[in-house]
């Protein structure tokens, strides 16, 4: 069980009411990491379409993770965040905004946070490989946007 001293409300929340839990059957992107340490596992799936402008956008996102409640709550957090947003702003989303958003983790549960943003941005990724792109020009605004907190 969440022990209630260490995590905000909304932690607690994402953890035991956990949103857009669930596989994507014909995801556009799919991205996948671990973390060998603490052994947790998340995989993030999502749905691209454009708007009228021919912009390209998460219409839908899933995730399926296996791990603790800190795992749990940034991948539901991050499907919120990403939902609707442009590719490009989706790409923007950090580990600190995913943990500013759920009113802080525990500085030993941060790590979850850097996973969840991480595997969002592989499979934003994916999605581009799969349509052909080079990536290596988004490979090194993500490293960017990783160390720099913009």
């Amino acid at each position: 069980m969440v022990n209630n001293t260490s995590y905000s409300e909304k932690v607690k929340d994402h953890f035991l009411n956990p949103r857009n839990m669930g596989k994507l059957e014909n995801a556009d992107g799919v991205g996948q990491m671990g973390n060998f340490l603490c052994g947790d596992v998340m995989q993030v799936y999502i749905q691209v379409e454009k708007d009228k402008e021919g912009v390209e956008y998460i219409k839908d996102i899933k995730f399926q993770t296996m791990g603790c409640a800190a795992a749990i709550s940034t991948s539901s957090m991050i499907t919120e965040l990403a939902k609707g947003k442009t590719l490009e702003k989706a790409m923007k989303i950090t580990n600190a905004s995913v943990a500013k958003e759920l009113d802080g983790l525990p500085p030993i549960k941060m790590h979850c946070s850097n996973l969840a943003a991480d595997t969002l941005h592989m499979a934003i990724k994916d999605y581009y490989k799969k349509q052909g792109f080079d990536i290596s020009e988004l490979e090194k605004k993500d490293a960017c946007y990783r160390c720099c907190e913009h």
